[in-house]
């Protein structure tokens, strides 16, 4: 059996690879995404979004560079809110995101899923 540190790295270069597939119909990269969704879910600072999705902060630096693409597609307005198109962008991309979690986590039920979570939450948290 690999261990922990495998199994995390591996899914998260499938999880990466795989869901640029289904974004790339709408020519958007996942962190794109991570911070327009950010935003629908009440992010609007820099500070906020950089918070909201501190792991990918940490790695690649502020999320400040994706707000700005994003204002420059129209989604978004100068303080960081989601326009008309935005929403609507929002929720196509949502219901596909939403698809793409069902797939990942076919034949897992719920309550194994929630346990691997709360696995992986209390591991970061002692390690923090």
């Amino acid at each position: 059996m690999k261990p922990i540190g495998y199994w995390l790295r591996h899914n998260h270069e499938l999880l990466e690879k795989a869901f640029d597939r289904p974004l790339g119909a709408y020519h958007l990269t996942r962190r794109q995404w991570q911070v327009l969704n950010a935003v629908a879910q009440g992010a609007h600072t820099i500070e906020q979004v950089d918070e909201a999705l501190k792991p990918f902060v940490t790695q690649e630096g502020s999320m400040a560079r994706h707000l700005g693409e994003l204002h420059h597609r129209g989604w978004l307005t100068p303080d960081h809110q989601l326009t008309a198109e935005g929403r609507q962008a929002h929720q196509t991309i949502e219901a596909d995101a939403r698809t793409f979690r069902a797939r990942a986590t076919n034949g897992i039920d719920e309550q194994d899923y929630l346990t691997t979570v709360r696995t992986l939450e209390r591991m970061a948290e002692n390690l923090t």
